[in-house]
C-alpha cells in the first residue's frame, strides 16, 4: 500500500531501517501525520459513510494503529484512515481547541478526560495497557544495566516531557526508585525518545516495552522490574462532533474487539 508522509518524519527513519514504519511526533514543529490510501477489499457489516477518518492517537501506537487502519480500510474501502500521531497532550489540547477529529486514542487516561470534561467524547473505552522500559543503542556501549544507572552524571539520557503519558509514567518510577536522574534532553514523545536512543544521540532512554519491540535491532532493551507498578491505561473514543460519527464508531468498537486485540497482544501491549 502507498502511503504519502507529511514534512518533520524523524530522522531515524532514513538511519535505522528498524524503525521505518514507526516514527510519530506532535504536531507542530517535527510533527508526523501518516496519510494512507484507502485498501480494496469486502466490506463487512452495514455500509459506513466514505470518506476520510481522521484518527488522532498517541505515538506509540503508530505500528498497531497503522495495521488496524490497514485492515479497517479493507473491509470498508470507502473509508480511508488518516492517523494524527503525536503526544497524547497535545492531541487532546487540538481536539478541545476544535481539530477535526473523528476518534482520538491515548496513551494515558488524563488526555482522554480533558477531552470528556470539554464534552467531546462520552463513555471512553480502555483497550489496552503499556509499561516502561530502557532503551539502549545497540552493544549498550555504556554499559547500562538497570533503573540506578540513569543516576549516571556521564550518561546522556533522554526522556518524555512530564506533560506526556510516558513522561509522567517515567518520573513516577524514578521517583518510586529513588533514582535522581538528569535528562540531557526532554521529548516531546516516546518515538522521539526511541528516535535518540537509535541514532547514538543518548546513552540512555525510558519508553514504552512496544516501543523497544517495534524499533528490532535499532535498540537493545534493558527490562525494569519496578516498571510493572507503573501501567499505562490506553483509552479510545469517538468524539462527539465527529465528521463521520457511524465510521468513527465502528473503528473505535474495532480496535477494542478482537481484531484489535489480536494485534495489540503480539506489538507487546499488555490487556485492559
Amino acid at each position: 500500500m502507498a502511503r504519502a508522509r507529511l514534512a518533520g518524519i524523524a530522522l531515524a527513519v532514513a538511519a535505522v531501517g528498524a524503525l521505518a514504519a514507526c516514527s510519530g511526533g506532535t504536531d507542530g514543529p517535527g510533527s508526523t501525520a501518516a496519510v494512507r490510501e484507502g485498501a480494496s477489499g469486502t466490506p463487512s457489516g452495514d455500509a459506513l459513510e466514505a470518506g476520510t477518518l481522521t484518527v488522532f492517537a498517541a505515538a506509540s501506537l503508530t505500528d498497531a494503529f497503522e495495521e488496524l487502519a490497514d485492515r479497517f480500510e479493507a473491509r470498508h474501502p470507502d473509508v480511508r484512515v488518516v492517523l494524527n500521531l503525536g503526544g497524547s497532550a497535545a492531541l487532546a489540547q487540538q481536539v478541545v481547541a476544535g481539530a477535526p477529529a473523528d476518534v482520538y486514542a491515548a496513551a494515558a487516561e488524563a488526555p482522554m478526560a480533558a477531552v470528556v470534561d470539554a464534552g467531546l467524547a462520552d463513555d471512553p473505552v480502555v483497550f489496552a495497557t503499556n509499561t516502561l522500559e530502557l532503551a539502549v543503542p545497540p552493544g549498550n556501549p555504556a554499559g547500562v544495566a538497570g533503573l540506578d544507572d540513569l543516576g549516571r552524571a556521564e550518561l546522556r539520557i533522554a526522556l518524555c516531557d512530564a506533560s506526556v503519558p510516558c513522561g509522567s509514567a517515567s518520573a513516577a518510577l524514578l521517583d518510586e526508585a529513588g533514582v535522581a536522574a538528569a535528562p540531557d534532553t526532554l521529548e516531546p514523545d516516546v518515538r522521539a525518545v526511541l528516535t535518540k536512543v537509535a541514532l547514538g544521540e543518548v546513552d540512555a532512554g525510558l519508553v514504552y516495552r512496544t516501543d523497544v519491540r517495534a524499533a528490532g535491532d535499532g535498540v537493545e532493551g534493558v527490562e525494569v522490574a519496578a516498571a510493572a507498578s507503573v501501567v499505562n491505561r490506553y483509552p479510545i473514543a469517538a468524539l462527539a462532533d465527529a465528521p463521520h460519527a457511524r465510521a468513527a464508531a465502528a473503528f473505535a468498537e474495532f480496535v477494542t474487539g478482537p481484531d484489535g486485540r489480536a494485534v495489540l497482544e503480539r506489538l507487546g501491549f499488555g490487556a485492559p
